[in-house]
């Protein structure tokens, strides 16, 4: 295992990341990403001057974490309005980039949605218009999300007092879940954040999360530039955490959360469940309201991506990770077949709490999360 125990100041917080921004140059307006392939190695940021070099990062990798992939496929719907590209094309392939995604969709749906409400106004002038319209609500989105990190992180923090009273916190996480993936400071990895502020982090414990070690590239990065005391293990390893009594709870994210409360995240996180249950160790997914799907029964209808089989027979660096596979070292003997799902389910019957911006669901049933949809879609949006 790798450690850090470095702890920085009180009061001292690191530069926030830029992590995907809308720029206008003087031969139209890009969006720029950073690449998260590159990390941790070195921070480069992508241009992205049109909807399929988008579509290209969000299947790369480049863009990545559920309500960042929300953002960027709405400031996608925005650029192909401002650039004059087919708008209903630029939509279809973004909800087909990732279909595990569910914020991705959500992000591009409403966007177009406010584009095409304001295109019915009229062509020419009214069309630059439209588009205005579309950027202006692909920010609103941007800000909203960033409020919504805030908020989980209170009710995380609040929730972790309420179970565990008194004390510091072990926290174990699975793939990458911060600043990286957010408008604001991210979902699961912000509650832990919060704690580390407060003086109460322990330890996080950081899953390396194979074979594209986003918990080892990603979450290690964000916790030695916060400053946070954390170790980085192998996710195989994370039984003997448990056994020996070094896990207090579990925080995780969440690619999607079906209307019965099961959660599709990355693959590792049903082992992590199963085991916290075992063990008697609190099991949380944190997430935005954005990331639930009602129009998702239940778990086993999630379709869950498939990845390249070439990611887990070879070793790449995280410059050369891709859609395809290839390009890293062979570990494998050649054609080895291989089964590389994204992500996992994990049913409600193993999770303690889901943890929103809207507040806590604990116990996970399908009508407690209906009803804070419900709640949460009575807020106006601004």
């Amino acid at each position: 295992m790798a450690d850090q125990d470095a702890q920085s100041p009180v009061g001292s917080e690191p530069p926030a990341l830029p992590v995907l921004r809308w720029d206008e140059l003087p031969e139209g307006p890009v969006l720029v990403l950073l690449d998260q392939t590159r990390l941790p190695v070195e921070e480069v940021e992508l241009v992205c001057t049109d909807v399929p070099a988008l579509v290209r990062a969000i299947r790369t990798l480049v863009v990545r974490g559920a309500p960042l992939l929300g953002i960027a496929g709405g400031y996608g719907v925005a650029l192909a309005a401002a650039r004059g590209y087919d708008v209903a094309e630029a939509v279809g392939l973004l909800e087909r980039a990732r279909p595990t995604a569910v914020n991705l969709g959500y992000g591009v749906r409403r966007v177009a949605a406010a584009y095409g409400a304001a295109a019915e106004k009229g062509a020419g002038a009214g069309a630059a218009e439209a588009a205005a319209v579309a950027l202006a609500e692909a920010r609103a989105l941007h800000r909203e999300d960033a409020q919504a990190s805030r908020r989980m992180a209170e009710y995380g923090t609040a929730l972790l007092e309420e179970l565990l009273p008194g004390r510091g916190y072990q926290l174990l996480t699975h793939c990458n879940t911060g600043a990286l993936v957010s408008g604001g400071e991210g979902t699961a990895f912000a509650v832990a954040l919060r704690v580390h502020r407060q003086g109460r982090l322990r330890r996080l414990w950081v899953d390396e999360t194979r074979p594209l070690l986003q918990g080892a590239r990603l979450t290690a990065y964000e916790a030695a530039r916060s400053g946070m005391a954390y170790s980085l293990l192998t996710d195989s390893a994370a039984g003997s955490l448990f056994a020996a009594g070094e896990v207090d709870a579990v925080l995780i994210g969440a690619d999607r959360i079906a209307a019965d409360g099961s959660v599709a995240n990355k693959v590792g996180s049903y082992p992590l469940a199963v085991l916290a249950k075992y063990h008697h160790v609190p099991f949380i997914v944190v997430a935005p309201t954005t990331t639930v799907d009602m129009d998702t029964a239940e778990g086993t209808s999630i379709i869950v991506e498939q990845r390249s089989g070439q990611e887990v027979t070879e070793l790449t660096s995280p410059q050369v990770v891709s859609a395809g596979g290839g390009g890293g070292m062979v570990v494998a003997p050649l054609g080895s077949p291989a089964y590389n799902p994204a992500f996992d389910i994990t049913p409600p019957e193993l999770i303690t709490a889901i943890v929103t911006e809207e507040g806590v669901i604990s116990p996970v049933t399908g009508v407690g999360l209906a009803e804070l949809c419900a709640r949460s879609s009575q807020v106006t949006i601004s």
